[in-house]
Parts: structure tokens; sequence; C-alpha cells
């Protein structure tokens, strides 16, 4: 039935839209869109002409310079990193082990299906599994001809069938080039063996920018080429580039951690991977962390001694290519540790191999000169007191991973990310951590487990993992739980020696609500967090989610202390009209923000501006909505916050040009209807 009132939200549009009130918090600026993959070959048979996909990655730090909320700041100012992607990744190479789980058993197209259907808990996790191994597109009935855009199949049959580039990571939209594309840039022992470089077969991502010097990411070898078949020399590998030249980060304690064995040693140091996560700059040069090999985790010992194997992280070779003329064989991967010394790029079992990671940091000069060690302690097969393998599950290894780094006051890093905890010496679990070495000591970390986010072995567990994505000067750490099976993904936040960790559906519920999903991805050093939360509950798949901005300390111009919002709500402007820039983008996800304030995001695009103000307005033919890339600037303004009309409400509506004081007037007395 029709209202007699207005909602105060509708009000509220309409008299800001009416007094063409300056309503935008933020400006959000398109980054653009210049990824050579469009250009690039693919397989013969793939469709061609697909759009790519981009998704932000990262914001320039701001240096000294102050906030955009106090000061004027240009819309060029602070470049963004991003990754364009044509297809799925199967196994997205951001992640340490896949999914975030330390089996490391998510190698087939079942395993996925099964992955998702025991943690997602979607209703179509059968499509969502074929997307993933297939790749986006794929064709229905016919899926074994490599037409579809990526996927975790392709990766696996580049051994027989090769492979090209499914992503790319950009600075502003240019492409980076990384020592991966050059065959002079690979050093390892058995460099020789790997055969000749094929052309634009490497998968990338840039992860940040620091200053105008450093530019750092990951990136997977290039296919080689040789009489057995087409070896990548390792999956993933962690690289800066500065000053002309790109720098690889190899393996931090490879050879030192498995002292007299060689065998293994060759192993980690030409294939082990290595991951470059966040950067801050310390007493002049680049302090990368991220993530470092140190032994492989298919067949190791637990913490008796005894050699464990994991015949799961090998798929059949039928699982990969239907009717396959090749076999996959335990014994020949097992070798590829016992017996690295003879030809780690002659079987296509090596190709497969997993390793335990160790949280690691990378000094790296402005020449291109490099020093490394270990975050996580220990050494030999033993890290943070644990072995390689958990002796009560020989699928479970020891994993950890420094995600983010941020200087303190007393210009000390703090570290945060994850590490492997012994859970009740029954199980090996995942949990968020921060690390701190003595001032002027960067070769012996502390770790500490952050409380709050306890994990217990038996199915009733509260979480599966947890894992802290971001930290400030004033040692906030922000990051994600993951609910144990089904149970949603929650957002927390932690002060350093200030109880436990808070999770973001307990102090701001009206925007995280319960049972929703949530991302943390990053804090500033104003105390302004940004990511992601749904917005609507799930209907049997991924529910679709929006950014958001929470302010845990400092009041950030109109955004006041403990207050949470959808970003689409501050880069709103219902004075500009649905045609406008404001209302051609919905801010899916927010990655990254700087000490200015500016941040980092992915969005979607409708061109011409989407058909209402709401938050989920759709965004009508012949227009069609894209994935993009943007940056939000803060206005140097006292800005009015003016959220977007309820989904439930009428919003305003294209006609034709924005609405005059007239006709939201008349609006006024007609009212607005529910949605049925």
């Amino acid at each position: 039935m029709p209202h007699k009132m207005l909602k105060l939200s509708t009000l509220a549009i309409l008299i800001a839209g009416a007094s063409q009130a300056s309503a935008a918090v933020y400006t959000v600026v398109p980054v653009d869109q210049n990824s050579t993959l469009k250009d690039q070959p693919y397989f013969d048979n793939a469709q061609s002409g697909a759009p790519l996909e981009y998704s932000s990655t990262g914001i320039q730090d701001s240096g000294t310079d102050a906030s955009c909320f106090t000061a004027d700041c240009t819309t060029e100012a602070y470049n963004v990193t991003s990754k364009a992607s044509r297809g799925t990744e199967g196994t997205p190479i951001a992640d340490t082990t896949p999914y975030n789980q330390n089996s490391q058993d998510i190698t087939t197209q079942s395993q996925l299906r099964s992955y998702c259907e025991n943690n997602l808990g979607y209703g179509i996790c059968d499509s969502w599994a074929d997307n993933q191994f297939f790749g986006r597109d794929y064709a229905d009935n016919d899926e074994w001809n490599g037409q579809g855009l990526g996927g975790l199949q392709k990766k696996q049959a580049a051994w027989v069938n090769g492979y090209h580039s499914n992503s790319q990571g950009l600075v502003n939209g240019t492409p980076v080039n990384t020592f991966a594309t050059d065959a002079a840039n690979y050093d390892g022992t058995q460099k020789a063996n790997l055969g000749s470089i094929i052309a634009d077969t490497t998968d990338s991502i840039v992860k940040g920018t620091v200053g105008t010097d450093f530019v750092y990411g990951i990136t997977s070898s290039a296919l080689f080429k040789n009489a057995k078949g087409k070896p990548r020399a390792f999956s993933k590998r962690g690289f800066v580039n500065t000053n002309g030249q790109s720098v690889q980060l190899a393996p931090v304690s490879s050879i030192a951690s498995v002292a007299g064995n060689e065998n293994a040693a060759t192993l980690v140091s030409n294939m082990g991977q290595t991951q470059a996560n966040d950067a801050v700059m310390l007493d002049g040069k680049l302090l990368v962390v991220g993530s470092s090999s140190y032994a492989a985790s298919f067949y190791a010992q637990d913490r008796n001694g005894d050699y464990r194997d994991d015949e799961n992280k090998l798929p059949n070779a039928d699982d990969i290519l239907k009717d396959s003329p090749q076999n996959l064989d335990f014994n020949r991967l097992k070798s590829c540790t016992t017996n690295a010394s003879e030809n780690l790029y002659v079987n296509w079992e090596c190709q497969f191999s997993t390793f335990a990671n160790e949280a690691a940091y990378w000094l790296v000069n402005a020449d291109g000169t490099v020093t490394s060690h270990a975050i996580t302690a220990g050494s030999g097969d033993n890290r943070d007191g644990l072995a390689v393998i958990d002796k009560d599950n020989d699928a479970l290894s020891f994993q950890a991973s420094a995600q983010a780094v941020a200087l303190k006051a007393d210009g000390n890093p703090i570290v945060v990310g994850y590490s492997t905890n012994d859970v009740n010496n029954k199980l090996y679990a995942i949990q968020a951590a921060y690390f701190t070495a003595p001032v002027g000591d960067l070769s012996s970390w502390t770790r500490t487990l952050i409380p709050g986010l306890a994990i217990r072995e038996d199915d009733s567990g509260d979480f599966s993992y947890t894992m802290a994505n971001g930290v400030n000067n004033k040692s906030v750490i922000v990051g994600d739980a993951k609910g144990n099976g089904k149970k949603p993904q929650r957002a927390f936040i932690y002060q350093v020696d200030q109880g436990n960790a808070k999770f973001f559906d307990q102090l701001v519920p009206s925007l995280f609500f319960k049972d929703s999903n949530s991302n943390a991805a990053a804090i500033n050093n104003n105390g302004q967090v940004v990511g992601w939360v749904d917005v609507e509950a799930s209907n049997g798949a991924e529910a679709r989610h929006r950014a958001f901005t929470y302010i845990n300390s400092t009041a950030q111009g109109p955004l006041k202390t403990g207050g949470a919002w959808m970003l689409d709500d501050l880069t709103n402007d219902p004075s500009a009209g649905v045609g406008s820039l404001a209302n051609s983008y919905r801010i899916l996800n927010a990655t990254s923000i700087n000490n200015a304030g500016v941040i980092a995001a992915t969005a979607f695009y409708c061109d011409g501006g989407y058909d209402n103000l709401s938050k989920l307005s759709p965004c009508s033919l012949p227009k069609k909505e894209v994935q993009t890339i943007v940056k939000l600037v803060p206005k140097n303004i006292d800005a009015v916050i003016q959220p977007r009309a309820k989904d439930e409400d009428e919003p305003l509506k294209r006609s034709g040009g924005s609405l005059g004081i007239l006709a939201l007037t008349a609006l006024g007395f007609i009212g607005f209807r529910r949605r049925k």
C-alpha cells in the first residue's frame, strides 16, 4: 500500500538534490585499461575478442602528504595497481596455497566442487567448479576442446598442450613486464634443462608501488620447450621492478633449511615459490614481505621423523586431459625431491610439486641488489616448532605468509599475516598472526597469534582458518576469519595488546548483517579501513557484495569515528543526475587505501549511467555492465553524505535529465511505493 510519509533515506536524497549540495564525499576517477592481453594469441579454438576483466590490487603510498580530507588532492596523484584477466584462474596466483587450504589438494574438477560444497555452500557448485576448471565461457557438452578462457585445466595441461597468458599486472592500466619474460633472467642450477622459452606464457599480478622507484608483485614462470614437454621453471615468484630492471625474489633459505639433503635443496631453490605481498621503505631500501618455500610438502618428515607422502596432491592424467596419452605417477613426483639433482624438467610430475611455505622478507636496493631472511622462526624441517607435515594428517603441511607490513613509531616494522598452529596437538591450522623483531635486527622475529580467533579441531569449531590482511603504524590489524564449513567469512579488527579481535558484524550490525560475508583488506595510519561486505543474503550462489569503509580512530571529513559506510553512498551525487559519472559506477571491492585517504577499488561500470540511483540498479540494454578499476579521491570540502535509495524504495529514475526543485516537490507529495 502507498506510504503516507517519505522514508528518511529517500527524503535526505531529495532535499540534498533539490538544494544542489555537493553530495559526493569521494570523486570517482576512472583508471585506464590498456592490457595487451587482448592483442596476444590464445589457443586456436578459444573464443576471440572476449572482454578482459580488471581488478584493483593497490594504491601508491602517499609518503608525507597530508590527508585529502584536509588538503586539495589532484585526481592524477597516486598510481593504482591492478590485474587484467582473460578468464578464471582455477587456483589464484595471489594465494600462497589454493583458497588458503593447507591441504593443497585442490587439483581436479571434482576437488574444486568438493571445496565449494564444503566451504562455500553454493547451490551451483557444479557450474562454479566447471568455470574454475575449464575456464570462463567454456562450451557446454564440449568442455575439453579448450574454448574456455583461463581455468586450472589449461595450467595443468600446459606440459602437453602449451599455454598463453591469462593474467597481466598493470600500473595505471599500463602493463608491467617482469624478469620472467626473458630467459636470461632465470638463474636456477638446472636452467640448462629448461629448453627454449615460449613467448606470452607468463601470468602476473602487481601488488603495489612505493614511491617512484619500486613496483612489486608476483609472476609465474614462462613456459619452456624441451625434448620431454613444456615445463615451467616454477609456479610463482615475487618480483620487484626498479630503475629499469626486474629483480627476482628467490626462496630465502632453501639451501640452509635442508642442510644435508642436497636433492631437497635443489627442488626448493629451482622450483620453490615466493610471493611479494606488501612493501614499505626502510632506511632507503624497499622492505618486501611475503612467503617463501622451504621444503616439499608432498613427501616429507613429520615430527616423529617418519616420512609421509600424500598422493592426493598429484591428479590423474585423465583428470586433466580426456583420454590422456600420458600418465602421472606419484613415484616420479617423489623423485622430484629425493633425486632432484638428475633433472627436474624431464618429468611432467615435477610441475605438480607442492611446498611448505614460511613468512619471509627481502630488502631490495634501488640498484637491484637483494638481501633476504625468513620471518618465521626455525630451521631445517622445523618452523615455529612444527614439522613440515602433520603427524595426524599427511594432507596438512606447515604454511605461513606475511601479508602486510607497516613501520611503527619507533621505525621498526610490524608484519601481519598467518602461521600454522598445531591445535591441541591434533590439527595443523592456519591462524592470523603478527610478527615483530627487535629494534634494528631483522634476523630474529617473534610470532604472536591474534587472540579471539582460536580454532578448534572438531567440526563444531568456529573457524577453518584466519588471516591478517593489513596493519598500520599504530599496530591496528585487520583481517578475515573464515567460518568453519559453510559458515561465513567475517572481517575483524584488532589493536595489539588490547583484548581480543573484534568482528565488524558486532561493531556495525546495521551494515554487516547476520551471516553476511565480509573482507577487511587494508587500514591506513588514520585508522580508515576498506574492504567489502555482502549486500544481500545468498540465494544459493555467491551473494552480491559492495565496498565499505570504516573509521576506527580519527574522523575523516564527514566520516566520524566508529562509523561504517558503503562507498556507493559516499560516491553518490543526486544533484548530478542519473547520467552522471558518479552514477556510472557501483563500487564492488575496495582493496587498498593510502595515508592520504585515496582508495583503489574494483567497480562495475555502466556506460551512460545506471537506470536509477539505487545501490543495485540495473544497467539496461543496450548498455553493458563491465568490471573495471577506479581511484576514489576524497574531496577537500564539507561534503554531505547522501545514501543511495534503498532498493525496496522506488528510487529516482531516468527521465531525460536531472530533477529540478519543482519535480522534487511534486515527488514529495506523490510518495513512493514499496516493491512487491
